[in-house]
């Protein structure tokens, strides 16, 4: 059960973070200055790449690996050379997880290993197999672990990643907001350099900035009524989130969204993209999860018995109403089957700015589901 009461309580909010999701999603901008400034410290902005790399395999523990390759490979644009070299093992632990190169890879190609953790021996192991076929090794992780070292031993490229002092005490959550942008920020600026997206110096100026508005936005301090993350929280608090995102980008941050919801506050949900969403999810709109498919809702006892889980559609969207749009299809069939809707739309601005939009609000969305749910 959602406590709608502590979303409008500061004080019970922070103390209910002991993860401190809230503050890291608060922090994002900043996380962004200091990554952007730690990459160029180790020399990212003075690369002079010798033409783009035929492949840029990226690779790296859990759900903040998988989220940068998505968002990079997004970004890249149709034809992108980004490829997530997914880890095998007996289990989800850093011991135990082995990467792989490709048999084809070699040195026209490009190795991104990226970890909150950087204790991975399957990482290190990964650098060296890198360094044998020729490949040019850039990694993102803790200073002072041994992934540094291998990296070093390389003769690859390591950028500290950017971390905050209370972080030290507990091990960063992977989809925890402070994570993303830690770990994305010095590929952004790796990738520009390499000519396969456009993300130079004021760019990342501008992200910060960005998630800066959002953080003020979306803040424990701004009321529910006002903030679209704890009205998104709120109108999630007992439904399946169905997640439509329609345009390119908005595709990575519902995804992402997805992965939060779970691993934040303990949420199922389903994503898909617009239109194909509306054959995908048609049948869950109309069965047992849909608004009125309770008979007896009405007699229930609301006080002994849980509400019903139903489905809500929540839209995320990264281009404006006019031309184009799946959406006002996407909200018809929701609202055929007494579905209610949630929409987002970032304000105007370049694609990875949109972008980080959609990810800081429904980030703030899901910690403070996570937060006011007790998980």
């Amino acid at each position: 059960m959602l406590d709608e009461s502590l979303l409008d309580t500061p004080e019970a909010l922070s103390e209910a973070d002991r993860r401190g999701l809230l503050r890291g999603a608060a922090e994002a901008g900043a996380r962004v200055r200091t990554a952007a400034r730690h990459a160029a410290e180790a020399g990212v902005n003075d690369l002079k790449p010798d033409g783009r790399p035929r492949a840029v395999l990226i690779a790296g523990p859990g759900a903040a690996a998988t989220h940068v390759a998505d968002l990079l490979g997004t970004l890249a644009g149709a034809g992108s050379p980004v490829t997530r070299l997914a880890p095998t093992g007996v289990a989800p632990a850093a011991g135990a997880l082995r990467w792989e190169l490709p048999g084809w890879a070699g040195s026209v190609d490009l190795l991104l290993i990226t970890t909150p953790d950087g204790t991975e021996p399957g990482l290190s192991l990964l650098a060296d197999q890198a360094y044998r076929r020729g490949c040019t090794v850039v990694a993102v992780a803790p200073a002072r672990t041994p992934l540094f070292e291998a990296v070093e031993g390389a003769h690859g490229l390591f950028v500290p990643m950017a971390t905050a002092p209370y972080e030290q005490e507990a091990p960063l959550t992977a989809s925890a907001p402070s994570v993303l942008w830690a770990l994305l920020t010095p590929l952004l600026a790796i990738l520009d350099r390499t000519g396969l997206l456009t993300a130079p110096p004021d760019t990342l100026e501008k992200i910060a900035g960005r998630l800066d508005h959002i953080a003020e936005r979306c803040g424990p301090a701004i009321a529910t009524y006002s903030n679209p993350a704890k009205t998104l929280a709120a109108e999630l608090a007992d439904a399946l989130p169905v997640i439509w995102t329609e345009g390119t980008s908005a595709g990575p941050a519902g995804r992402r969204f997805a992965a939060a919801l779970a691993e934040l506050s303990g949420r199922p949900s389903v994503v898909s993209e617009l239109p194909e969403a509306l054959a995908a999810h048609s049948t869950l709109l109309s069965g047992p999860l849909a608004a009125g498919a309770d008979p007896d809702d009405f007699f229930r006892d609301r006080v002994e018995e849980p509400p019903a889980l139903h489905a809500r559609v929540v839209l995320l969207r990264d281009r404006p109403i006019g031309g184009l749009s799946a959406a006002p299809a996407a909200r018809d069939l929701a609202l055929s089957h007494d579905t209610p809707i949630s929409e987002l739309e970032p304000e105007s601005g370049g694609e990875i700015e949109t972008l980080a939009e959609l990810i800081a609000i429904t980030d703030f969305a899901a910690v403070y589901l996570a937060l006011a749910s007790g998980a």
